[in-house]
């Protein structure tokens, strides 16, 4: 099976690729909206600030091309940066707007925990009762800011640093947004994606 990965120049892209050529899918790197339209799922990485994403996706149609799959119910998978583009909008250096596929913001670690910032490293992320239980487990993060869903329901994870965040959202059976990475993630972060892709 084929899944396709938005290269809009903000990507870990070799890792991602890695960890989905491990698990069994072909992939294609997309960086142009009619690309978008022959995949039936989608990865959105990213590393680095929102809104230079943002305008990135924007620049070359993309941010259009995505919100289109996901009104015709595409796996969209958005990872670190790439979950956060997901929500509606992020104060993270100045206001911007997102992609609007999962409501609630995006703001900084700044000022709601005592602890280091950026947080880095292993921490747990656990989801409530429910067919996605199973998969908590230590994943690696490594990000400055956190999204909160404006509907509780779609939490699909929470991890305490400092107080407990959100750090999986979805919406309906869909859109999924992981902050953490999943593909340098070992076992549990493969078992997690191809759940999620399945």
């Amino acid at each position: 099976m084929k899944v396709g990965v938005v290269n809009y120049g903000m990507g870990n892209l070799a890792s991602v690729v890695n960890a989905l050529e491990f698990i069994g899918y072909t992939v294609d790197l997309i960086d142009a909206p009619e690309q978008v339209e022959k995949h039936s799922r989608l990865i959105l990485p990213g590393v680095g600030a929102f809104g230079k994403a943002m305008n990135r996706l924007r620049s070359s149609a993309l941010d259009k091309a995505i919100v289109n799959a996901s009104e015709q119910s595409k796996t969209i998978i958005g990872i670190c940066l790439g979950m956060q583009l997901l929500f509606s909008r992020s104060s993270e250096f100045g206001n911007h707007e997102g992609l609007n596929l999962i409501a609630g913001e995006v703001l900084p670690f700044s000022g709601e925990t005592d602890l280091r910032v950026p947080h880095l490293g292993w921490n747990e992320a656990r989801s409530p009762e429910g067919e996605f239980s199973e998969f908590s487990s230590d994943f690696y993060f490594v990000h400055s800011f956190y999204c909160v869903p404006t509907n509780e329901s779609d939490v699909l994870f929470t991890t305490n640093y400092g107080f407990e965040f959100c750090s999986g959202a979805k919406f309906g059976d869909h859109i999924y947004g992981l902050q953490f990475h999943p593909e340098k993630s070992q076992q549990a972060g493969l078992r997690l994606l191809k759940r999620l892709l399945s």
